[in-house]
């Protein structure tokens, strides 16, 4: 009969197998996700800032259109005479009542 070995000892064999060949696996994983990560982040925010570079040269490309035909910036035509700021309205104004009051 040949011998029996206990499955705790080939338990034992196999985690310190799986140890010392997964560990380099799952740490170049992590580092590969990681840098994965950052590189996505770096690429949006390159995006962003593209678009925004983009919207900035048409308002301004509009606003030179507009000069150039005589027009008035759109500030200025709505009727707020030149150099005047805009200021937003309060809105509508809030109620004393309480949540479930408003709701009946």
């Amino acid at each position: 009969m040949p011998p029996v070995v206990p499955p705790f000892l080939i338990g034992l064999v196999a985690a310190s197998l799986v140890k010392r060949l997964g560990k380099p696996v799952v740490r170049g994983l992590v580092k590969t996700t990681v840098s994965i990560g950052i590189e996505a982040k770096r690429a949006v925010t390159e995006a962003g800032e593209g678009i925004h570079d983009l919207a900035a040269e048409a308002t301004a490309e509009a606003l030179a259109a507009q000069m150039s035909h005589g027009a008035e910036p759109a500030t200025a035509a709505a009727g707020a005479p030149q150099g005047a700021s805009r200021t937003k309205s309060a809105g509508k104004a809030r109620s004393t009542a309480s949540a479930p009051a408003k709701a009946r």
